[in-house]
């Protein structure tokens, strides 16, 4: 089984596969991101999925954060819902939010958004993806691999080191990667923390294959257009 890990970047996606070949890549257009989810058996994506219709908060979203905890639930927010998804401006999206939910869109939300776009597109274009392409979370990740505790936020230096740690405790050529893909790509294509997310994902999608998946929640619903809300993890 082919298996990597992709994560949103400023560039596109950043693709890490440990599999028997182990690479990277830089996904820069829709056609180079929908050839990878194809090309692949299993992927876990750090993208939201499934989307509500008129609640603002998906139930999945809520367990993580409070099994992250108070100090790092705000790496989890809330995906636009499923009327804004394709509004043609941050203001109307946020009034489409509103309307339904009584509560504004974040920017942070909005900026993903046109990437939450294209993956919603192409799962909906190719239903078989959607037993492939997985929605997952780095820092739950990341959280599991050193025995439950989250060790610093990422955006400190000491954490993202940890982290990147973590990592190469169980695939040494992530070492190697995090270098070469610093020197290949400019921090405004691809930051540290996407080059270590992505190693995460594709890391627990590697170790999915022989210890199995478990999402949260336990018994995930689906969205209107068949999408499941879950966030998967070993």
């Amino acid at each position: 089984m082919k298996t990597a890990g992709i994560d949103g970047c400023k560039a596109g996606w950043i693709l890490i596969t440990f599999d028997e070949n182990p690479e990277y890549r830089i996904l820069e257009n829709n056609d180079d991101f929908k050839d990878a989810l194809l090309e692949f058996d299993r992927v876990f994506i750090d993208m939201p999925i499934g989307l509500e219709d008129e609640v603002y908060t998906r139930e999945c979203d809520r367990k993580l954060r409070e099994k992250l905890g108070a100090e790092y639930a705000s790496s989890v927010f809330s995906p636009p819902i499923r009327p804004a998804l394709h509004a043609p401006s941050y203001v109307e999206a946020n009034m489409q939010s509103y309307d339904y939910t009584e509560k504004k869109l974040t920017v942070q939300a909005w900026n993903i958004t046109p990437k939450i776009r294209i993956l919603d597109q192409i799962l909906s274009e190719h239903e078989d993806l959607r037993e492939s392409v997985l929605e997952s979370h780095p820092e739950l990740i990341f959280m599991n691999l050193n025995g439950g505790m989250i060790y610093q936020k990422k955006n400190t230096k000491k954490g993202l080191r940890h982290r990147l740690s973590l990592i190469v405790n169980h695939e040494e050529i992530a070492d190697d990667f995090f270098r070469d893909i610093k020197e290949e790509y400019r921090r405004n294509q691809v930051e540290e923390d996407d080059i270590v997310d992505s190693m995460a994902l594709a890391l627990a999608s590697k170790h999915s294959v022989e210890k199995g998946i478990k999402t949260i929640p336990n018994d995930p619903p689906v969205d209107s257009k068949g999408l499941k809300k879950a966030i998967h993890f070993v």
